[in-house]
């Protein structure tokens, strides 16, 4: 069997992998991480996507335990500010589309419009999201249990109707890797720090060991990649080549700043914002004590300078003195994850720039499937062959739907946003546009494997954005409009009684201080 995994690199991936495998295997697997001191992580990886939720129930942790010790919020959306013209904003909120007759709610909402705000008309999140609220009461209850509403009047035909709020978080990446540090340790990870100065590979060219400056040789079985855009084994090593994703997304640069504030003052909004700007976009995320913020932008149309420039003026007087982290981006993927006995997790696998939050979401996605697929001592190719198939496929889809981003904003006041209409269209998406448009995305018509995303992020962008025209289905003037008017009627009731009664999150969270 394969009883030995190195892990080279630690920071948010490292441990995530070494937390995952031992949690997975336990002591039938031993789990080595080797990261240097003079190499620190970006950490800047900040906000997540909904399903890390399910990695944290899979090592057994709570969330009173982990959230404060890593000043962690709760994230229910997205919050995009100016993408479709200065002064506005909507939202992409972690809640499904509720079902009438058939016909998703937003469906019935762009037939007859009760206002602009098909985000506040449709779903409930948007109102938390305004009013800072956390999805939690005091006593750690979810709202989602006290919502289940009259729905007698109408016809069910889909599973949809169910009540379902998935949410994220945000936290801070440094903190997060040394607790995972601490969780793993304590289950027998061996923790080495030094510098890998040499990696050894056999007669077949597979990975046989890792020559550290201290430590000497560190032998392993099947060896994890989490070394970030270096890619010290797949790439240099195993010289894998690299799908560049630039054509399509060129935002390749970022600069980052952490931001002490008085939080409790402020207040923590339940959601990361994105703010467009004149070369790319604005990050903010709330954390207990601090914001982190950062500029994504596309070097052909900033230099670093005016992107920190522009950054700082956009957090104003509390950035002063700040040191300011810049960071130019890998932007694709490598074009297998898996090499005969080497896994990349990470941005060592690939990054599909930060907008909705996907680089954590990539490095989860490669241990669950990792786990699904290890091999034993026969290395069959079949298993290597379908992780790299899964994980090229769930990165592509991701690809797709950033693109639809900028090609579906309708902003389009300077060249940067001019040429995000003018640039190609990753394959298939041209013709899932066109159907968009007299249809609102469903499961059939979206990209078709595993991304992460559900048809309804999809039609959350597009209603948000204003870029593309899109027609209600002609269906819904030959129904009765009665019972979606009554479902919208509730979600403004529902969302109105959260308002009242719900704490805001700065209040949830203190209390555990």
């Amino acid at each position: 069997m394969v009883k030995h995994v190195v892990v080279v690199g630690g920071g948010t991936a490292g441990w995530m992998t070494a937390s995952y495998l031992t949690a997975a295997f336990g002591d039938r697997v031993s789990v080595t991480v080797v990261e240097s001191e003079r190499i620190g992580a970006i950490g800047v990886g900040e906000a997540t996507f909904s399903t890390v939720r399910h990695f944290f129930t899979y090592l057994g942790l709570e969330e009173k335990d982990w959230m404060p010790a890593c000043n962690a919020t709760y994230k229910l959306a997205i919050r995009f500010e100016n993408w479709r013209e200065p002064g506005h904003h909507f939202y992409h909120p972690f809640e499904r589309q509720r079902v009438v007759d058939g016909f998703t709610l937003p469906d019935w909402w762009l037939s007859a419009p009760a206002s602009d705000r098909f985000d506040r008309d449709c779903f409930l999140v948007g109102t938390l999201c305004d009013n800072l609220k956390s999805p939690r009461r005091m006593d750690g209850a979810l709202f989602e249990g006290d919502l289940s509403g009259d729905r007698s009047t109408y016809r069910t035909t889909l599973s949809e109707q169910s009540t379902q709020f998935p949410y994220a978080y945000h936290f801070d990446a440094t903190l997060l890797a040394n607790y995972l540090r601490d969780y793993a340790m304590a289950r027998g990870v061996r923790h080495v720090v030094d510098d890998v100065v040499h990696v050894a590979q056999d007669e077949r060219g597979w990975l046989s060991h890792v020559t550290t400056k201290q430590s000497g040789d560190l032998a392993g079985d099947l060896f994890v990649d989490c070394t970030g855009f270096r890619s010290i084994l797949l790439g240099k090593t195993l010289a894998e080549p690299f799908v560049s994703y630039q054509d399509t997304l060129p935002n390749d640069s970022a600069v980052a700043l952490r931001v002490p504030l008085d939080m409790a003052h402020k207040g923590l909004r339940p959601c990361t914002t994105a703010t467009a700007q004149e070369a790319g976009w604005i990050w903010t995320i709330p954390l207990f004590d601090r914001i982190g913020t950062g500029y994504v932008y596309a070097s052909d149309y900033s230099t670093p300078e005016q992107a920190e420039q522009r950054l700082r003026e956009f957090v104003g007087p509390a950035a002063e003195d700040l040191p300011a982290n810049h960071i130019k981006m890998r932007i694709g993927r490598s074009r297998r994850h898996w090499v005969r006995n080497c896994v990349a997790i990470g941005l060592s696998s690939g990054f599909v720039e930060p907008l909705e939050s996907t680089g954590i979401f990539f490095i989860q996605n490669g241990i669950e499937q990792l786990v699904k697929h290890f091999p034993d001592a026969d290395w069959d190719e079949g298993l290597r062959d379908s992780y790299n198939q899964l994980i090229s496929r769930c990165m592509d889809g991701v690809r797709e739907f950033l693109v639809l981003h900028y090609y579906a904003a309708r902003r389009r006041d300077n060249q940067y946003w001019q040429d995000a209409k003018k640039r190609p269209l990753p394959d298939g998406l041209a013709e899932r546009i066109e159907r968009w448009r007299t249809r609102l995305p469903d499961a059939e018509t979206v990209y078709p494997h595993y991304h992460g995303f559900e048809s309804y992020s999809y039609v959350c962008m597009l209603l948000g954005l204003g870029g593309i025209d899109l027609k209600s289905s002609p269906a819904l003037a030959l129904l009765d409009p009665s019972s979606a008017r009554h479902e919208l009627k509730l979600v403004a009731e529902q969302a109105a009684e959260l308002e009242r009664t719900l704490p805001t999150q700065y209040e949830y969270f203190a209390q555990f201080r």
